[in-house]
């Protein structure tokens, strides 16, 4: 019978996750066999902590067990590394090298970023996966090696071997037995459990005292789409400890801390997990849309001259941090705006000191709009904005950029 929990305090394994327990379980299993193994799933996952399972746990644990990052290695020393060099080989090439397949011999070597393995080589560990041989560059003799091999990758390798980045053969000879690491945003049991994890640790090395969070800002941290995965949340875990001077933390408290773009899509309950790349760029952009419908309202309610409505939007979407793409599709609704402002106006074009005289003053005018609001509810956020008729986000980040108190 297989003691997980045995494996999981040996190797600082943390979570309960039903889909952790199975990979933890399969990693056992397959520990015992001489099979080769693929591991995969989004970065950050700890896929890296798989390997160590299987080669602690396997008849080769007291031989060597070498972890090589081939998205870390230039290409154009790929071979020699993994394979050894004779002396000439090439230009710096003084004296023979052993390369890790040689001196993993009789242990397991482990193949992270295998995606980013250059076709030639590909060719090469096909041959040592298939018979154990390899030629070190710049030699004609044939070596043998007694090694398992693990890979682990993030990209989908079988859309990279549809477009000839990665041979076929060599996928299913490494995927003989594939273990996927779980996304963060699947394993939701075990997000508390690793942020408690991670800031008890940060706490006792920086000695200071650590942080805990009250319950709705446990839930809104369960809501969060982790991309990051793993890594992201340890790095925001440290960020708040050390940026919050409160030790008990509340919802509002964490909630600026989220990137802007990936908390928009919390506060619209976005399951991203379930959406493609251009779902989720959809849903951005129209929250974004709504956010400059809200910002013509403000308008209606405090200016009477249209100009002024389609110039501010511009302003705004000027100042909005978003990747390239999502620039232009912004920039085509805007200019849909704009068409219609002006199709509507039948006002003369105004003198060019004028217009610039204008949009130097929009920023002060909105600036006096919000803190008048603000001083008229006495700084109540949720008031101000539905008096402005705004998001409560969209509020947050005027009050910051105009550095309002």
């Amino acid at each position: 019978m297989i003691d997980l929990q045995k494996i999981k305090q040996r190797f600082g394994v943390i979570g309960n996750s039903v889909l952790l327990d199975r990979c933890l379980m399969k990693a056992t299993q397959v520990s015992q066999t001489e099979i080769s193994v693929l591991i995969t799933g989004e970065s950050g996952t700890g896929k890296d902590i798989i390997p160590k399972i299987i080669h602690t746990k396997s008849i080769r644990k007291h031989g060597p067990f070498i972890a090589v990052n081939c998205g870390a290695i230039p290409e154009g020393t790929m071979d020699s590394e993994l394979f050894g060099h004779e002396k000439g080989a090439f230009t710096g090439a003084i004296n023979n090298r052993k390369g890790y397949f040689e001196e993993a011999n009789n242990g397991t070597i482990f193949l992270d970023e295998l995606g980013d393995m250059p076709i030639s080589t590909q060719a090469r560990l096909l041959r040592v996966l298939e018979n154990g041989e390899f030629i070190r560059v710049g030699s004609s003799k044939i070596q043998k090696t007694n090694v398992r091999i693990i890979a682990a990758t993030n990209i989908n390798l079988k859309e990279a071997v549809s477009t000839k980045k990665f041979r076929e053969d060599l996928y299913y000879r490494l995927n003989t037995v594939e273990i996927k690491m779980p996304s963060l945003r699947k394993r939701k049991e075990d997000i508390h459990i690793l942020f408690r994890k991670f800031a008890r640790d940060f706490a006792d090395k920086n000695n200071i005292p650590q942080i805990s969070l009250t319950e709705k800002a446990i839930n809104l941290l369960n809501k969060y789409n982790w991309p990051g995965n793993i890594r992201e949340l340890k790095n925001f875990t440290e960020k708040i400890s050390i940026i919050e001077e409160k030790r008990l933390l509340s919802e509002k408290d964490i909630e600026p801390h989220f990137p802007s773009q990936e908390h928009s899509l919390i506060r619209g309950n976005i399951k991203s997990s379930n959406l493609s790349e251009r779902e989720i760029l959809y849903k951005v952009l129209f929250e974004m849309k709504n956010d400059i419908n809200n910002l013509k309202e403000i308008l209606n309610s405090f200016s009477q001259n249209k100009n002024y409505k389609t110039t501010i939007i511009d302003s705004i979407d000027q100042k909005e941090d978003v990747e390239k793409d999502e620039i232009k599709l912004q920039e085509i609704e805007i200019n849909k705006l704009n068409n219609y402002s002006v199709s509507n106006s039948h006002l003369k074009s105004e003198p060019i000191e004028e217009t610039i005289e204008e949009n130097l003053s929009l920023e002060t005018q909105e600036m006096n709009i919000i803190k008048k609001a603000l001083e008229k509810y006495k700084g109540k956020r949720s008031l101000t904005a539905k008096e402005l008729g705004i998001s409560e986000r969209t509020l947050y980040r005027k009050i910051k950029y105009y550095d309002l108190k």
